[in-house]
């Protein structure tokens, strides 16, 4: 039974605004804690081993519960879930910020994490069926990735703004105002919407494995840097994650009412848009970590001077992604676009690889930056595109959170990899006599080159896996949408 909207009085672009300032919060509050950490180390005592926890706690039920809470959307109502996601979201957020040990902060880190993947989970599919128009589908999706892409570029500058004039409790505060106006706005500006119910498709055992699994393995990903990838703990948790995950998709293909339906990858522009997306994001997360760690530690900026250093990046990104790629995408077809994005990604991706230990911001980052902001500006609507719009509306919910899930995971395993990389090359430097400024220099060199790597091969992916679509935009025929059970 499909998941029925009824459209309220307000305009299908407020419901676009509400969803994509929701998305921008979520994200921004990913990547500003980053910028604070230093100072939470500072004024809660925190061990270096704990410190990595305040953002662990958040990206573990966050990536393990996406797939759960896209599938609750389409069963009980995407707005009901996507204002509890907020109400929680913005709750959690006041916790963290009144904590005073380092338990509080990262149990109240836990609860942000389940808030923001129940709120998130649902936003994407909301977005890709405001509009059903191809041009104006086109927009909205244009302006969610504007919305993902700008809160990951702002994050670190209001992390500095906030953690140098006021204190590091505020990266945290300032989510409660702006998390009340969503909900306050979301419940006349949302469209109504009413599913079959929970009794109508709530694969509980199916819920507990993807969940189960899903977390276990972020976990073992997240831990993996710390303990190392050859390590005991580290095998037998990841064999035990992949274990329930191969249960769980054993239990889709078995269960009368799928969480998680397996014809959805009957789709090819589905699957490997999921493929392309874990790709592009696990090596975008080189440029988020390490740009700004390239930044404060080789070219020795504040966090405010850092975080500033991004301004030009999401300035590009917002008017590529809002302004050019909808007409683009209408023109010439998302595969064309996606291809030219990701062709741009990867040869910013080598520019950032030549960045000097001695290096210029207006020579060593910044053109490369801007570059970036192009090619992410254009890969990103494209590919959200592709995979969104070959799904029903009744599946858009758990194809949102198979979207979300994929960019979790691609972010977590992309960031430890590139980790990894960082600290053998640092340590071969120092070991080789060079000092450490070089030797950090060299580690993001390399790590910038990985993720060119990284981008290279969703180049190829798409290349060679998205044939079929690029006459979606011409008229002709496109790949038919498998029936879902």
């Amino acid at each position: 039974m499909p998941l029925h909207a009824t459209r309220t009085s307000t305009s299908p672009w407020l419901t676009v605004v509400v969803l994509c300032v929701g998305q921008m919060m979520i994200v921004l509050d990913q990547n500003i804690v980053n910028v604070a950490l230093p100072a939470v180390q500072q004024g809660l005592g925190l061990s270096a081993e704990n410190l990595v926890w305040v953002v662990n706690a958040y990206v573990v039920p966050f990536g393990g519960l996406l797939l759960l809470a896209g599938r609750l959307g389409d069963l009980v109502g995407r707005k009901a879930v996507f204002l509890t996601g907020i109400a929680l979201f913005s709750a959690s957020s006041v916790l963290c910020g009144l904590a005073t040990t380092e338990t509080a902060l990262i149990a109240s880190r836990f609860l942000q994490g389940i808030g923001g993947a129940i709120a998130s989970a649902c936003i994407l599919g909301m977005v890709a069926t405001a509009f059903s128009g191809r041009r104006e589908q086109a927009q909205a999706i244009a302006a969610y990735s504007f919305a993902s892409a700008g809160g990951g570029a702002a994050g670190p500058l209001l992390g500095g703004v906030l953690t140098e004039l006021l204190s590091w409790h505020w990266i945290f505060f300032i989510n409660l105002p702006i998390g009340a106006v969503l909900v306050l706005i979301g419940v006349r500006a949302l469209p109504r919407d009413r599913g079959p119910g929970l009794g109508k498709g709530t694969d509980f055992l199916g819920a507990l494995l993807v969940t189960g699994g899903m977390m276990l393995l972020v976990y073992t990903v997240v831990d993996a840097e710390r303990v190392g990838w050859g390590a005991a703990r580290t095998l037998l948790l990841g064999a035990l994650s992949l274990l329930l995950l191969a249960g769980f998709v054993l239990r889709q293909a078995t269960a009368a009412q799928p969480l998680l339906p397996l014809g959805l990858f009957r789709s090819r522009s589905l699957a490997a848009a999921n493929i392309v997306q874990f790709l592009l994001i696990a090596g975008m997360f080189g440029l988020l970590f390490f740009g700004t760690l390239y930044l404060q530690r080789v070219l020795a900026y504040s966090p405010l001077e850092a975080g500033l250093g991004y301004v030009p990046i999401a300035v590009v990104i917002a008017v590529v992604s809002l302004g050019l790629s909808a007409r683009l995408n209408t023109r010439y077809g998302r595969r064309a676009v996606l291809l030219l994005g990701l062709a741009l990604v990867v040869a910013a991706f080598v520019m950032l690889s030549f960045a000097r230990v001695d290096g210029v911001y207006l020579v060593d980052f910044l053109p490369a930056g801007l570059v970036m902001g192009v090619g992410f500006g254009l890969a990103a609507p494209a590919v959200t595109g592709l995979g969104m719009t070959a799904v029903s509306p009744a599946e858009s919910g758990i194809a949102s959170g198979l979207f979300n899930t994929t960019q979790q995971i691609g972010g977590a395993i992309g960031l430890t990899v590139l980790s990894a990389l960082v600290s053998a090359r640092t340590d071969s430097l120092v070991a080789s006599g060079q000092s450490e400024v070089p030797s950090l220099a060299g580690g993001y060199q390399l790590a910038f080159l990985a993720a060119a790597g990284f981008a290279l091969a969703a180049l190829l992916v798409g290349a060679a896996l998205l044939k079929a679509e690029a006459r979606q935009e011409t008229g002709a025929p496109s790949e038919p949408v498998a029936p879902v059970s």
